[in-house]
């Protein structure tokens, strides 16, 4: 049975290592913390954990080193969240404050999640399944070019240019509009994708003069085609050189990782997996991420809500030797302050 002061031990054990990249031995705890005790006794703590597998000799006569289930049990039992300092704070305000729209939003908060805490940071987009649709306008750029743009009551902006094969008469333009908002406005995503398949954009005016009904069928289907692709979930990512830099932290080459974090795919069925604990964080250790082909990597995700009330996920991506206090505090702060900016 593992004592209390063995936990502690474990504590500064995770601590140190994580802090110096080297395996920690009794004497150096003795000479580091107030334990209070000798030696000895630090090395009996150790046996402790050691037995439980908990700490584990990287190289025989050396100091010893967290294992993946050591990681648990200090991230479950003995790690404090790090408060971030006023600075800190100040500085996602400041940052986060500057977005224009939410694609811009989740670009700075990845790059500021990184910055937070030298990872991999990668934000989940708002699910749109259950967003409806407010708005559509067509502007036109030129004689052959117009920009879509999609408004749903979750405040999501999506833009996308159409290149029309010809010229598009304005009042044709002007109906075809009227007649795109009175099909999909308030549907969700799936409805609105569904009703634009064979979406009569005519109105009252009828259809539209034979030689422009082709850029009309156009139109419709590359909205059908925009409402489609944003019910999809996808995720942004920064700080990938971070990886790079904890190299040494993985015993074989880092490209299989770098190869399982471009799959997002896979990353979003880890997300969905994981169990979110008593501090609104979300920590999966090592060997627990092995089916994602990650498993000498931790990942840690918070939930933050769009204005629609949807949920997705915000975190950090590093090997399983990271400052879990400081990354888990970092996660929670970006994550709540996201979900304060989108509602």
């Amino acid at each position: 049975m593992v004592s209390d002061r063995s936990l502690e031990v474990l504590r500064v054990i995770v601590q140190d290592y994580v802090a110096s990249r080297e395996p920690v031995g009794s004497k150096s705890i003795v000479d580091r913390h107030s334990f209070g005790v000798s030696a000895a006794t630090i090395r009996n703590d150790m046996a402790i954990l050691e037995e439980e597998e908990l700490i584990a000799a990287p190289h025989t006569s050396s100091g010893r080193i967290p294992t993946d289930k050591g990681y648990r049990v200090f991230v479950d039992h003995l790690a404090d969240l790090r408060p971030l300092t006023a600075a800190q704070r100040q500085a996602i305000e400041t940052f986060l404050g500057q977005s224009a729209d939410l694609d811009e939003v989740l670009s700075r908060s990845v790059r500021l999640l990184s910055q937070l805490t030298h990872q991999v940071a990668l934000v989940q987009y708002p699910s749109l399944s259950r967003a409806r649709v407010r708005h559509i306008e067509l502007v036109s750029l030129s004689d052959t070019r117009l920009l879509s743009v999609l408004i749903t009551d979750a405040g999501r902006v999506e833009q996308r240019v159409i290149e029309l094969p010809r010229p598009l008469e304005e009042p044709v333009l002007v109906q075809v509009r009227a007649r795109l908002n009175a099909v999909v406005l308030g549907l969700n995503m799936s409805e609105a994708a569904a009703v634009l398949v064979a979406a009569d954009l005519g109105g009252a005016a009828g259809p539209a003069p034979a030689p422009q009904q082709e850029a009309v069928d156009l139109i419709r289907d590359t909205l059908r085609d925009q409402i489609g692709a944003n019910r999809q979930d996808r995720l942004v990512m920064a700080g990938a050189a971070n990886l790079v830099r904890t190299e040494e932290d993985f015993t074989g080459s880092i490209y299989p990782v770098l190869e399982a974090i471009e799959e997002q795919v896979v990353l979003l069925r880890l997300f969905g997996e994981m169990a979110t604990d008593q501090h609104g964080v979300s920590v999966s250790i090592g060997r627990e991420n092995a089916p994602f082909g990650l498993a000498e990597t931790s990942v840690l995700t918070s939930g933050y809500s769009s204005q629609g009330g949807d949920l997705a996920r915000l975190g950090v991506l590093g090997p399983t030797r990271m400052d879990y206090s400081n990354n888990m505090g970092a996660v929670r702060a970006v994550a709540r302050y996201l979900s304060r900016l989108l509602e």
